[in-house]
């Protein structure tokens, strides 16, 4: 068992101490928002993550798990600190590690014995250096910590599932004491034959950012197939389906869509860019990814145009605001997108999500919220499917066109076949399939 304190608890913070706490350790996290640890000990967690709450309850019983606003007390009481504080973009695309370095500051204030101090937040390679550099200027002692890469590959709506049974646990270590304090932290995955990839900390954090604009690639790839696909009268998700048989390519993140959102990959290839560009070479692919990305977004609004070319005045519906299912996120989620381009064009939106409302209301009030899938087809003059719930696979066609002003569907994630609504008289568009009147 190794004492660890958790410092931020948002997303990452929240799920990785949790999840570490379950393999035996005890770990304190700790944030500075007084009413966000409030509401954890009273079980009232910040995000919406499937599981999540059951295993929070589960440690915090056990007295594995606690919560604290006091940092100076968690350092003394922890020998490995891990940072999880926000790491967002600046305008320019770079990392702002001001949060980071605030830790830092800290935790030089405090240090009075050795720390292995583990960086899970994603930041830009080089930054295990600078916190080197910036301990020991401010009197730091070298024989008094180590530095930890340990990046997270968390997916939102399916976290806890990531982190209790990970592909692989990366530990970008600066001494072999550190990397095995690290293994004995993570000593439970063992038992699973986990791959446990050691290195420096520059390749760690390097692997994290390849990893995730690699994924990215091959979301903007297969939505630019799926366009080609319209155009020459063949089917995605066929196209899709077989590419993935293919081992060297595999089915996972060739689903074609409206184009991805999200924490993680609008920032990280962002900063991938911005990266290569500092160190004075290219990232075209990932350059041409994230335009990719842009235009596919908006080209929902050309499909809706299609069928509706006069915004002004119309109603349209929204179902799915979230980035994805199974999360309250919409950072960079295509709703944003499309709610943005609608509203310019004068028109009017109901928006419904299982989860993701609240978050949403923070960006665009003034659009009509509704409590059901049912209440947001209501008299509007198009819907468009925006993300995949598992209640909007199945809604009764036949009320839906009953109800709506005009029978428009724009499904943007595929979840419909497009000759069974077209049959019940809808005029119906998707992403890259076949549409036969």
């Amino acid at each position: 068992m190794e004492k660890i304190a958790m410092i931020g608890v948002g997303y990452v913070g929240l799920v990785s101490g949790t999840g570490l706490a379950d393999f035996g350790n005890e770990v304190i996290c700790v944030d500075i928002d007084e009413e966000k640890i409030k509401k954890l000990k009273n079980d009232i967690l910040p995000i919406y993550e499937p599981g999540l709450l059951d295993l929070v309850k589960k440690n915090v019983d056990k007295g594995r798990l606690s919560f604290t606003t006091d940092l100076e007390g968690a350092i003394k009481k922890a020998r490995v600190i891990f940072s999880a504080v926000p790491t967002p973009s600046a305008e320019n695309g770079e990392v702002n590690l001001s949060y980071v370095f605030d830790v830092v500051d800290k935790l030089a204030e405090v240090i009075d014995d050795y720390k292995v101090i583990v960086t899970k937040s994603t930041v830009a390679v080089g930054t295990g250096d600078k916190i080197i550099e910036r301990l020991l200027s401010k009197g730091v002692s070298e024989d008094m910590f180590d530095i930890v890469s340990n990046p997270e590959f968390l997916r939102e709506g399916s976290a806890v599932g990531d982190f209790m049974r990970p592909d692989r646990v990366v530990l970008g270590t600066t001494s072999e004491k550190a990397l095995n304090i690290m293994k004995n932290i993570y000593r439970s995955l063992y038992l699973l034959e986990t791959p446990i990839v050691g290195t420096d900390v520059r390749t760690a954090e390097m692997i994290k950012y390849a990893s995730n604009a690699f994924l990215a690639t091959k979301i903007s790839f297969i939505n630019e197939v799926a366009n080609i696909c319209e155009a020459v009268d063949a089917n995605v998700q066929e196209v899709a389906k077989a590419m993935g048989l293919d081992g060297r390519i595999s089915k996972k993140f060739l689903h074609a869509g409206p184009g991805y959102g999200g924490s993680c990959f609008p920032k990280d290839t962002s900063a991938f860019v911005k990266i290569a560009e500092q160190a004075g070479t290219q990232a075209k692919i990932v350059e041409t990814v994230i335009e990719v990305n842009r235009l596919q977004k908006l080209r929902v609004i050309e499909k809706l145009l299609k069928f509706v070319p006069n915004l002004k005045g119309k109603t349209i519906g929204l179902l799915g605001l979230a980035f994805k299912p199974n999360t309250d996120d919409v950072r960079d989620a295509p709703a944003l997108t499309v709610i943005k381009e609608i509203l310019e064009r004068g028109g009017h939106i109901k928006g419904y999500d299982p989860e993701a409302m609240d978050e949403m209301r923070k960006h665009y009030p003034e659009i009509t919220y509704v409590a059901s899938s049912e209440d947001v087809v209501k008299g509007v003059d198009a819907v468009i499917i925006l993300t995949e719930w598992n209640e909007f696979r199945n809604m009764n066609l036949e009320y839906i066109k009953s109800v709506m002003k005009k029978p428009i569907m724009i499904d943007t994630r595929n979840i419909y076949d497009p000759q069974t609504v077209i049959q019940k008289g809808f005029l119906y568009d998707c992403i890259g399939r076949l549409i036969r009147s």
